[in-house]
């Protein structure tokens, strides 16, 4: 009996499909391509998108729109941050619109009086018409057109959000703020009297530093570093023009990495903490931190001291189990001389970090024979005053 297109997709969704695209011509009546395409997409939801996965009616586009989408992570958390903004009289506007992932998280989590979506691919912005309905957001406007049009004739918004594509004409990646469509230094000034606030998503590989001078200091709010599994996902940019009293002391500084959340308030630029210690604890930021370079604010939240200004690593006597980071129990310390790293000589294998050091991790492992992995950690850096050493830890608690 011939079976469906629908009742393939839901007969063979978990199965692999390139062999489903091998053995096709065994169901003549199937729609093959829609079919496996449907097929692929739900099985990269379930790994990235878990919610819409488990929700029925959801179509999937082509992978090129799954790969670039946003996890369900960062857009629950893209989300939360835009929820701080946004009341339930409010109006958001999503301008580059894409899958629709972020905003519908928006949607579900803050549920302002107006919704709207705008994305100029036909075909997107028709799968979002069907998937906002399945998700619940019957109401959210979809508008089929480009997003700089539909910002000259909008009225006021609450919010404003945009994440510019970053690929160019021949499909090559993109990381400059000028290099994305649309460019949004160009647009910065009509955004900020089109919207309270605007919210950028931009590339995990943008120095954050730069492109606080680019958007301008006088109308960036906040940064958000976001990191799974330490690894940075994305950067969001909060603007708005509050002045006088609604204005914050400065720019907010949130370091997102899973549960992790370390959270500070400076003037910028950040200033480094300087300072050397006798501790019995290493801490080792997570990604997130690392990329914002909020190292001084750290030593200003924690109890901790620098090892040195450019080795990124930091100590303390006490253990700080809140600290957003790798945190190690430190077994020795020696010096890089023959005579000291004799010292290590009872290890087989270890799990080997260079910070700060002239040497890789190749070339140091090879140095001291050793295999990866294990329960050890090496840590090869350079102290404050110029000397160089290797910390010995493992992973520790009180």
């Amino acid at each position: 009996m011939l079976v469906t297109t629908e009742e393939f997709i839901l007969q063979h969704r978990s199965d692999n499909v390139a062999d489903l695209a091998l053995h096709a011509s065994r169901w003549p009546g199937v729609d093959m391509p829609y079919a496996l395409e449907q097929i692929d997409g739900w099985q990269r939801a379930c790994r990235k998108l878990p919610s819409w996965a488990a929700t029925e009616g959801i179509v999937y586009p082509p992978h090129l729109s799954m790969e670039q989408c946003s996890s369900e992570q960062t857009a629950r958390y893209k989300a939360s941050v835009i929820s701080r903004f946004l009341t339930p009289e409010g109006t958001y506007v999503d301008l580059t619109g894409g899958l629709g992932v972020d905003f519908s998280f928006v949607g579900q989590l803050c549920r302002p009086k107006r919704l709207v979506y705008v994305e100029h691919q036909k075909r997107l912005a028709e799968l979002a018409t069907h998937n906002f309905k399945c998700l619940g957001l019957s109401a959210a406007e979809v508008v089929c057109g480009d997003g700089v049009d539909y910002l000259h004739r909008m009225d006021h918004a609450s919010v404003v959000f945009l994440d510019p594509a970053r690929r160019d004409a021949n499909g090559g990646k993109t990381v400059a703020i000028a290099d994305c469509q649309p460019d949004v230094l160009q647009l910065r000034d009509e955004l900020l009297q089109k919207a309270d606030s605007v919210v950028l998503k931009l590339s995990p590989m943008l120095d954050w530093h730069q492109a606080l001078e680019e958007l301008g200091r006088e109308v960036l709010r906040e940064i958000h570093i976001v990191a799974v599994a330490n690894e940075c996902k994305e950067l969001l940019f909060v603007l708005s023009r509050q002045s006088g009293e609604e204005a914050p002391a400065g720019l907010r500084v949130c370091c997102v990495n899973d549960g992790d959340i370390f959270d500070a308030t400076f003037d910028v630029p950040l200033s480094i903490f300087k300072g050397s210690a006798s501790p019995a604890y290493l801490y080792e930021p997570n990604a997130s931190i690392m990329k914002a370079g909020c190292f001084g604010a750290l030593c200003q939240q924690f109890p901790v001291e620098a090892v040195a200004a450019n080795s990124h690593l930091f100590v303390s006597d006490s253990w700080l189990p809140r600290f957003p980071g790798r945190r190690f129990r430190i077994q020795t310390v020696c010096g890089f001389s023959k005579r000291e790293l004799r010292s290590l000589s009872a290890l087989q294998k270890a799990n080997v970090t260079v910070r700060n050091f002239p040497m890789s991790v190749a070339d140091l492992r090879k140095r001291l024979r050793l295999k990866d992995g294990g329960n050890d950690y090496l840590f090869a850096t350079t102290l404050a005053d110029g000397k160089r050493v290797i910390i010995h830890c493992t992973l520790g608690g009180e």
